[in-house]
């Protein structure tokens, strides 16, 4: 297809579903804990966790005092200094002999450490190094950290929703772009050559103006890249399989395989079912010289990815949710029809508007009664042709079943990948459908109808974003952040539970200076002269009103503080209760 018929409809149909899902991104104001944590990972240095009785890590520190210096000069001979201390010292080295400071009891975090946890500075800006050791105590790989520490190193000091999206917005635009290569390229290989370029366009409409894509664009977490080179991945092995070139320049399809494992350990269960239809597939047909560089492409890329982040290894098998994963694997059959339902309904909710699927009924039971009357479109049936169901098919079922087996929670990120392919299949099924009943018409009518279907297919997919559940989006949470900033100068004790405190670290960015500590540790606090002198304070309790009570009579029966304002009479988006307590005199 030449540039010239791209702009007159492609090109339009990716800039109109790149407006709505630019929409979706402005109606978001806070974030899920993870969220937070990608920011976090990607931007604090050499600081991966937020500890209350540890707010500077032990590398963190290590860096700032052994190895930072005046000048670039300085900082480098710190650094060689360092290298040779580790390599002749091992472990009685200076840096593995470095010790962080850990308090016994949560300690005050100003304002700055905050933003220094999930913003980038000048002096901190393109330090990928950084992100390297960060994630390596993570259980992924460093991929998109590093794209989001990219985009905070151009916009410093900054931590905002579009930041993240920007990177899963491209993704889903790529995604689309080859979606419409592959609606086209494979609906002309299955018979559909009529309707092939249209077909191509519906796709990528279709998922671009989908729910799951903007559920995908608004979670800055890693799944967009993992969707993109998951469908990355297929296109080339398609390409490969039509053009006969397993045996040659299969430089970016080791390129895509890296990107993936990078990504996402998840994008193995993709990679490996693909490959391993393909090398059947290869074998099947004699295409052996074909399979032997095809296994050394995908061998290499395992060496290159293990080789590049050996960390991988102890995340996929002794981390613990590496460990939670493999034990879920090893559970069987139990309760797996139920989490197989539950992601059934994920992907049907989040593919085609509901009443897509009535028209896809209606078309079908039309094309059965034509199909009854042996007036069907003769589509002719081949081994290449099946070969191809077998590629689009396969691979994507033996994700979804291991997603569905492996995944800790039963929520949509895990089966993203899936949606372009169930969008793409669907689609070709529905041409198909399409082309049987056509062939009843004249050929005016015929257009009319395929016309016809995709307007109404769109305006679907349309109505379905109108009535999106507003996952990701956590509207109201920008009226919290509101109140923090309005109570700037003031001291915020955060009681919570777990790590509940991520939700909420913009606001922490605004506060004089933040205690973080459960109600227990409240309770028993033996330092109390920091909270003691306090005549104002904001008190956030995360998520229980019972927890509230408690922790205002205790405030207030200890330290004489009472309730002067309440910030939030109903529970935030996270279920936060926010306060303002004063001692009786000192109040606004």
């Amino acid at each position: 297809m030449g540039w010239k018929k791209f702009i007159q409809i492609e090109l339009p149909v990716l800039l109109f579903c790149t407006i709505v899902l630019c929409v979706g991104i402005s109606r978001k104001e806070g974030y899920h804990m993870d969220e937070l944590l990608s920011f976090e990972l990607a931007n604090a240095e050499f600081n991966p966790w937020i500890v209350p009785t540890q707010p500077e890590g032990r590398l963190a520190k290590f860096v700032h005092n052994e190895i930072d210096g005046g000048s670039f000069g300085e900082t480098f001979g710190n650094l060689a200094d360092t290298v040779k201390d580790v390599l002749k010292n091992r472990g009685e080295s200076k840096l593995l002999a470095y010790t962080a400071d850990v308090y016994e009891e949560p300690v005050w975090i100003d304002r700055q450490t905050f933003v220094d946890y999930i913003t980038v500075g000048k002096d901190d800006a393109f330090n990928y190094l950084s992100v390297y050791f960060n994630v390596k105590d993570d259980n992924h790989p460093p991929l998109h950290f590093m794209l989001l520490h990219t985009v905070s190193s151009v916009f410093q000091g900054q931590t905002e929703a579009w930041m993240g999206c920007i990177i899963n917005l491209a993704a889903v635009m790529a995604v689309m772009v080859l979606l419409m290569k592959l609606g086209n390229g494979l609906a002309g290989e299955l018979g559909l050559g009529k309707y092939q370029r249209v077909a191509g366009i519906l796709c990528a409409a279709c998922y671009g103006l989908s729910s799951g894509a903007l559920a995908t664009v608004l979670l800055i977490r890693m799944y967009a890249l993992l969707t993109l080179w998951c469908v990355a991945y297929f296109y080339l092995i398609i390409r490969k399989w039509q053009d006969w070139e397993f045996d040659k320049k299969n430089f970016r399809l080791i390129l895509v395989t890296l990107l993936g494992f990078w990504t996402q350990y998840f994008f193995l269960f993709y990679c490996i079912s693909l490959a391993a239809v393909t090398a059947v597939l290869l074998l099947r047909r004699r295409r052996l010289r074909e399979l032997f560089c095809f296994v050394r492409s995908m061998i290499t890329s395992a060496v290159v990815g293990i080789a590049a982040f050996p960390f991988a290894v102890s995340d996929v098998f002794s981390s613990g949710r590496g460990v939670e994963a493999l034990e879920n694997l090893s559970a069987g059959f139990a309760g797996y029809g139920a989490r197989i339902w539950e992601f059934m309904k994920i992907l049907a909710s989040r593919t085609f508007f509901p009443l897509f699927w009535v028209m896809f009924v209606i078309l079908a039971v039309e094309a059965l009664w034509f199909s009854r009357k042996k007036q069907a479109l003769n589509l002719e049936k081949n081994r290449e042709k099946t070969a191809l169901v077998w590629l689009l098919l396969l691979p994507v079922v033996g994700y979804f079943l291991l997603a569905a087996r492996m995944s800790p929670y039963l929520v949509d990120r895990y089966v993203m990948p899936v949606f372009p392919f169930a969008i793409l299949a669907g689609t070709l099924i529905l041409f198909a459908l399409l082309a049987i009943v056509a062939k009843r018409r004249n050929e005016t009518g015929g257009r009319y109808l395929v016309e016809a279907v995709c307007m109404i297919a769109l305006v679907l997919q349309l109505v379905g974003l109108y009535k999106y559940d507003g996952s990701y989006l956590y509207q109201g949470y920008g009226r919290q952040e509101h109140f923090a900033g309005s109570y700037a100068d003031y001291p915020c004790i955060c009681v919570y539970d777990g790590v509940g405190y991520y939700e909420n670290l913009p606001e922490f960015t605004h506060y004089e200076k933040t205690l973080l500590l459960t109600y227990e540790e409240l309770v028993n606090r033996q330092e109390t002269e920091s909270i003691r002198e306090l005549d104002q304070v904001v008190v956030l309790v995360k998520n229980d009103l019972y927890a509230s009570a408690r922790v205002l009579d205790f405030l207030s029966e200890r330290y004489g503080l009472t309730v002067e304002l309440i910030g939030a009479r109903v529970p935030g988006v996270h279920g936060d209760q926010l306060y303002f307590m004063t001692k009786e005199g000192n109040g606004l």
